[in-house]
């Protein structure tokens, strides 16, 4: 007769109580997981993550409140957890993963390691790790609608790093200073200009015309002459933009007629850009303050998600430059801002930069959630398949800890095409043998050498 702890073995459960994991992350896969793992039995338990809470997690971690937030993930993780099953014995640690402290001999403590991370560095650390001390690892991930979990053992599975991974996609310099077609392009614009204006400056982030366009192949001294560029609101000399920006004291109506106005009258005597392309329209302060959309209707929905006329985002360029050169003044004579997507004055300063230039170059402007989703490189989160995910971590622990590896298997939530809405479902596939050098005596040379 088989004996019931709940809904497990009582040799199952015992194990639980007994088995020490590691849990990477308290986020958003995070907070479920470690619900899910008090819940199901699991006493000893130890969870690191660097970050702190901030008011955007709330909508999904749902292990913080608004009276945690500026803490640490990991601490607070913890508290919340505990009163879930307060027997359970949970170490936090507010830390990186890649802190030398925990090496391989720190890894070898647990019988389970199970990833919810959110960056690739991390994740390519701790399989290395885990391969070395080899534990095995419960590797996960959310995108969206879209979710994978997999396991991963020394010499059964494929490791983390066993399938190339995508690189994050670059644009062409001229086609952002020059050409943009896409919201994209005018979103990196933006965020470049932001760093020009007010950050950083970086040579490869120029936001000023490209005269060295190889498409345009034009000839700068016969076309100058073309350019009717206002002394006075804007200069398209080629000098440092922030250079400029400082001697005019950051005017915005100024930054405006140089950026949108100027700079695109300057594009427009590079005829051959334009000879299969539509071409920019410049805007000018003063006509569209005499014709300025005064009878808005306010959009439907929520403020993020609506989209305003061009009158309404110069209203809102002007207002956060303003906002940002008093941050900058504030901060003294040489100091620089960080472009940060939470920030809600550099935010809006993309957000207007980005919709005037998209405006100018004939395309449909964004709301303030869809730039920020882009600027961000952010897919929303979405706390349901955080939910079936953890779950599925779950899952695939209960395998291991029972002695049943041989039966994990990875498992993904897919699209599925159909000719209405999308539809989601989960689909298993069996592991794969590792083929990846990292498991070789290779990786136990890199690891004495650097690692453990």
């Amino acid at each position: 007769m088989v004996h019931l702890v709940g809904s497990l073995r009582k040799e199952l459960a015992d194990c639980l109580s007994t088995s020490k994991v590691l849990v990477v992350g308290a986020g958003g896969i995070g907070c479920e997981l470690l619900k899910n793992l008090v819940l199901t039995g699991f006493k000893n338990i130890e969870v690191i993550d660097l970050d702190t809470i901030d008011v955007s997690n709330l909508n999904r971690q749902f292990l913080f409140q608004k009276k945690h937030v500026g803490k640490s993930k990991a601490q607070v993780a913890k508290e919340s957890a505990l009163q879930f099953c307060p027997s359970a014995n949970i170490t936090a640690y507010h830390d990186s993963i890649m802190n030398p402290d925990y090496n391989v001999e720190f890894f070898r403590k647990f019988v389970l390691v199970m990833n919810a991370l959110d960056n690739r560095a991390a994740r390519n650390h701790v399989n290395r790790m885990c391969l070395a001390a080899d534990i095995p690892l419960i590797e996960s991930g959310t995108a969206g609608y879209l979710g994978q979990v997999t396991v991963i053992k020394k010499g059964m599975t494929e490791c983390y790093e066993c399938q190339p991974k995508p690189t994050q996609k670059t644009f062409p310099g001229c086609t952002i200073r020059n050409t943009p077609s896409e919201p994209i392009h005018c979103i990196v614009w933006a965020k470049y200009l932001f760093n020009q204006l007010f950050g950083e400056e970086d040579a490869d982030q120029e936001v000023s015309p490209d005269t060295a366009d190889p498409e345009a192949a034009w000839n700068p001294e016969e076309t100058a002459a073309r350019a009717t560029a206002s002394e006075k609101d804007g200069d398209i000399k080629r000098i440092s933009t922030k250079e400029w920006a400082r001697s005019t004291g950051y005017d915005p109506i100024k930054l405006f007629n140089k950026l949108f106005k100027d700079d695109i009258m300057y594009l427009l005597t590079m005829d051959k850009l334009w000879k299969k392309r539509k071409a920019p329209i410049p805007l000018d302060w003063q006509q569209l303050e005499n014709k300025q959309e005064q009878h808005e209707t306010p959009g439907l929905g929520l403020k993020d998600q609506q989209v305003l006329g061009v009158w309404g985002y110069c209203k809102l360029f002007q207002q956060s430059v303003e906002t940002l050169r008093s941050q900058l003044q504030e901060k003294g004579e040489g100091a620089e801002l960080v472009w940060d997507k939470d920030d809600p004055p550099a935010m809006d300063f993309v957000t207007s930069a980005a919709n005037l230039r998209m405006h100018i170059f004939s395309m449909n402007m964004k709301s303030r959630f869809d730039v920020k989703s882009m600027a961000g490189n952010i897919i929303p989160a979405i706390a349901t398949t955080n939910a079936v995910i953890a779950g599925l971590i779950v899952l695939e622990g209960l395998k291991i800890l029972s002695g049943e590896l041989e039966s994990c298997r990875t498992v993904s939530s897919a699209k599925i095409k159909t000719e209405g809405s999308p539809l989601y479902s989960t689909r298993c596939l069996t592991l794969t043998n590792c083929q990846c050098s990292l498991v070789e005596t290779g990786l136990c040379r890199l690891l004495q050498a650097n690692l453990c």
